[in-house]
């Protein structure tokens, strides 16, 4: 790479190739299992060299998570950061979930596959509840604006909306969880625990 290239460029350059493993990563795991996957596997189908994918990630248990688990970030995050300001903590939180609801159907199938196979790898497992730490504060800082008498920024954190940010990953655990082995509608049972949330949005 040229060092006359904006660094802006570099950085988006890194970032797409950093996605494309990540994409091809989770894409061959859930064809044909974590276990079955290598990384020989994976940085050929991403079009990059062994070396190359040890530079951006250390196993490829890592590579799956971040390809199972980024993209939803994204839709998350953009669902809570696109309500209206004026809503409350906990309302734009079940607002966003609720928007994300409509596009359920169109990836059923792989939210399922994708479910499966954290739980059918320890080492993805754990990759993934890391991957879940970033949830939890990308949706916090979107939260915080949104708690109307958070207190002088040079005291102690307020707890509230972090715990209102774990409690949603929580709820999506659970929910996929229960989605998993007893059926029904996903959303509905995300928005069923996102509604039992009583973390009050004011002191």
């Amino acid at each position: 790479m040229s060092h006359s290239e904006p660094e802006g460029l570099a950085v988006r350059k890194r970032r797409a190739t950093n996605a494309r493993i990540a994409a091809s990563a989770a894409r061959l795991a859930g064809l044909q299992g974590v276990g079955n996957t290598t990384v020989d596997q994976i940085a050929a189908d991403a079009e990059v060299g062994r070396a190359t994918f040890f530079r951006y990630y250390d196993t490829k248990e890592s590579a799956v998570a971040e390809g199972i688990t980024g993209p939803w970030l994204t839709l998350v995050t953009d669902a809570i950061a696109h309500q209206p300001g004026h809503l409350p903590a906990h309302e734009a939180l079940v607002a966003a979930f609720g928007e994300l609801a409509g596009q359920f159907p169109a990836y059923r199938d792989q939210i399922r596959e994708l479910a499966r196979l954290t739980r059918s790898s320890p080492a993805l497992n754990a990759w993934t509840a890391q991957a879940y730490l970033r949830y939890e504060h990308a949706i916090a800082d979107l939260l915080t604006p949104r708690f109307t008498d958070l207190p002088d920024p040079h005291a102690a954190p307020d707890p509230r909306p972090r715990l209102l940010a774990a409690l949603a990953m929580a709820s999506v655990r659970i929910a996929l969880d229960d989605w998993l082995h007893h059926g029904g509608a996903l959303p509905d049972l995300i928005h069923r625990a996102l509604a039992s949330i009583t973390i009050r949005d004011t002191e």
